[in-house]
This record gives C-alpha cells, structure tokens and sequence, in this order.
C-alpha cells in the first residue's frame, strides 16, 4: 500500500505576490497541480497536500481525490509531514514525501524510486538524489555508494560538504512505521530554528535502520522553485520537454525554441508550425496543419489541412473544420468555419457560423457586441462577403449569397441573393480646382 503526502506550505516569500507560489503557473498548470498529477498517476491509496492556512483549498485541489492537512505555523518540513501523517486513514504501508514545489517531476522517476525502495527490507528509507553541476543551496547527500549517512542541509553544511554534489531532491519514502517512530524525536537544534525531515536519517541511523539514496537518472526534473527567475527557468525546461516530444510526435517546427504550448496541447502529425507561435490552454490541432508566424490560440479546434496565420489570433471556442483558412490580422472568437472557409485577411469574426466554402473578404467585421449582449451571424455554405463589409447581428446570410463589398448589412440576405446597403457614388467634375481656389480665399 502507498501513500503520498505532498509538502506544499512553503510562504512563498521570494515570489514576492499576492497568489500563493504553488498556484504559480508553469506551460499553463498550477505548479502544485503538476506535482499533484505525478502522485495520482501512482494510483495511491491516498493523497494529501500540506498547505498553510492562508491558501485557499479548492485552488489547490480542484477536482482531484486529494485530502488537505493545514501546517498552521512555518515551523519546517518535519512539522509539514507531521501535519499530513494526521490525515491518513490507515496506519499502514509506505508513504512518498514529495515537495508541491517541483513542477517538472515526471512519473517515471517516482516509479524507478519505489521500484529500487521495495527492493530494500522492510521500514527503510529510501531518498531520490540528484547530481548537479551547480548545487547552489540544495541540501547535501553524504553517502557511501547506495547506503545514505546524511542529509545536511545547505545552512549548516561545512565548506566539505557544500563541495558535494549529490544533492537531496526532497523526495523520501519509507513506512509510515517509521515515520511515526522517528518524527516525535526531531528537535530544532539548527540554523534556521525548524523541524527538518532530513534529519530522519540520522536518527534511523542511530536505530540501525537500513537507508538507501537512489540516484536519478534526470537530475533536472526536481528543481524547485523559489523566485521568479526560478519559474523562468521552469518554463524554459518544461517548453523543451513539450516541444521533444511533439516533434518526436511528427511535427514539425521551424525554430523550436520561439514555439510556446500548453501542458494539454494537442498536435497532430505532419503539421507544420512556424516561428513565434503560442498556444494557450485546451488548442487541438488536427493533421496536417500549417501554422504561419507569430499566432496566438487559446481554447481552439483546428480540423485537418487548415492554415493559420500569420498574425492571426484564434480565441476562445474557435474552431475550424477541415481544409478552413484563416490569414493575416484575422481575429476569430467563439465562431466556426466550416470546410475549406476561408478568411484571409483583416477580419475579425465573433460569435458566427461560417459555412463551408464561404470566403471572407479583407476588413470585414461581425458587429456582435451592441453595448449590452452578444449576437450571432450566420453566414451560409459558399456565401461571399465583400471587403470592408459589417454584419451587424443578429443576422443571415443564406447560401450562396453575395454581400457587396464596404456594405453594413442589418437585414437577412437570402440564398442567392445580393445584398448592398452603402451610399451612391457621386462623380464632381471639376471639384478639385474650384476646391483649392476656395481654401486659398480662407
């Protein structure tokens, strides 16, 4: 049986803000929602986050089946798991400590973790290390090969030990057993006046009781984060992760590194993306695509074979069907083009629905917002919209039909039909002398 308590109480301090650290986002999800997802993939018999008592609850947990334990005073991670081991149901089994803190922690790592622990007698401790170029402040691994002596931390470590590069990803498992054994004898003796948990190893030591460090294969996933340049980095890490695996996935991008995505973008095979590209949250893309430079998409459905761009912005609930086109300076929100539609430059097209093979001409807006609501415009199968036309909503343009181009269209059009709603053009001959002969007099 395996429990998780995850460590996620920190202050935050160095983010400087108003929102708590661990709601802090990284490639769009909460930083603790990462950590979160990584434990419930174990499929655990329970979960339970610690946080402080100035967090709120349901942004931490959201839908998930995850219980909450508050660690009223910052008095140290030894006191956090105190304050989680208060939440578990059942006094048996093992038990993953993990911070809320390290976003990019990936599955597979806490799998090889249990794997090597469940290889160890039972109520040992086993703890995941990493070997870092740069420790900066990290706690230190003093071990012989496999068998851990030690964890000191970086504020009490000497100028040995800080020359150490095994460092203490904050991830341990052991029975809760031993927890419960071990925890009531931590004191505060330390630099910063705290109940470490690390200070477990120690007194296990002087228990004889077996502990392992396992070393992890991908050191770079179990940075936490503290600071605003620390996210930073996050993001960058997290964005290579995203775009390895997209590419390995059969799409191609041009300059990987100008291409932004989201934790749940989905990119289907042989699609194309060009540089300065950004997705935002819940972007389907189908096969095939060609996405041009510098587009932004947020909550989208691009159907197979669709062209995006450049510069256009995609907004909430857009989506295009197979073959649809959307080109320069088009803005698109809440609407739908259906099948090989196109709208090639300079629109802006809000709650409407575009039949398939409609074209959009240059400039042409959909007037949805009258100052109160909103209003739909439905524009019918291989109707065509001249440039410079507004449709003002609600309004139909049937099938077929054929709006003149600079027409601000209030009525339905039917299928087939022309509609022209602007002024006559006047001809003045000789306006243009008589003009400047008067303006010179003034």
């Amino acid at each position: 049986m395996l429990s998780v308590i995850i460590l996620a109480a920190g202050q935050g301090t160095r983010m400087y803000s108003h929102a708590p650290k661990i709601l802090h986002q990284v490639v769009g999800k909460p930083i603790i929602h990462h950590v979160l997802d990584a434990a419930l993939a174990l499929d655990p018999q329970e979960v339970v986050t610690v946080i402080s008592p100035h967090v709120c609850k349901s942004s931490v947990v959201e839908e998930r089946a995850v219980k909450v334990a508050i660690q009223e005073h910052p008095r140290g991670t030894g006191d956090a798991v105190k304050a989680g081991l208060s939440q578990l149901s059942d006094s048996q089994g093992d038990v993953l400590i993990v911070c809320g803190d390290t976003p990019l922690i990936q599955v597979d790592e806490l799998v090889h973790l249990l794997a090597e622990h469940r290889l160890h007698p039972e109520n040992s401790i086993s703890v995941l290390g990493m070997r870092l170029s740069d420790p900066r402040q990290y706690g230190r691994i003093v071990a012989d090969g496999k068998n851990l002596n030690c964890i000191v931390e970086y504020k009490d470590a000497t100028d040995t030990e800080r020359q150490i590069n095994l460092c203490n990803t904050g991830i341990i498992i052991t029975s809760i057993a031993t927890l419960k054994n071990l925890l009531p004898k931590l004191t505060c003796d330390n630099s910063a006046q705290e109940y470490y948990l690390t200070d477990i190893i120690e007194l296990a030591n002087k228990q004889s009781i077996n502990r392992y460090v396992v070393e992890s294969k991908n050191p770079d996933l179990f940075h936490g984060v503290n600071n605003r340049v620390e996210l930073a980095i996050a993001e960058r890490q997290y964005q290579a992760i995203l775009r390895d695996k997209i590419m390995r996935s059969g799409v191609t991008l041009l300059d990987p590194d100008t291409i932004y995505f989201n934790h749940d973008t989905i990119i289907g095979k042989d699609t194309t993306i060009y540089p300065n590209v950004f997705f935002g949250e819940e972007v389907v893309v189908g096969e095939g695509a060609t996405i041009y430079p510098s587009c932004y998409l947020v909550k989208t459905r691009l159907g197979n074979q669709t062209k995006i761009g450049p510069f256009a912005h995609l907004r909430e609930y857009t989506i295009l069907e197979d073959n649809a086109e959307v080109g320069n300076f088009v803005e698109v929100k809440k609407s739908t083009l259906g099948k090989a539609a196109k709208a090639k430059h300079l629109a802006y097209l809000g709650d409407a629905m575009i039949g398939a093979k409609a074209n959009i001409g240059a400039g042409v807006i959909t007037c949805n917002y009258d100052g109160i609501g909103k209003h739909q415009t439905i524009i019918g199968e291989r109707a065509f919209i001249g440039s410079n036309s507004s449709l003002i909503a609600p309004v139909s343009i049937g099938e077929d039909a054929v709006v003149g181009a600079g027409s601000a269209i209030t009525k339905d059009v039917p299928s087939q039909a022309l509609g022209i709603a602007r002024s006559r053009q006047e001809i003045r001959l000789n306006w243009t002398k008589s003009f400047h002969q008067n303006y010179k007099k003034n």
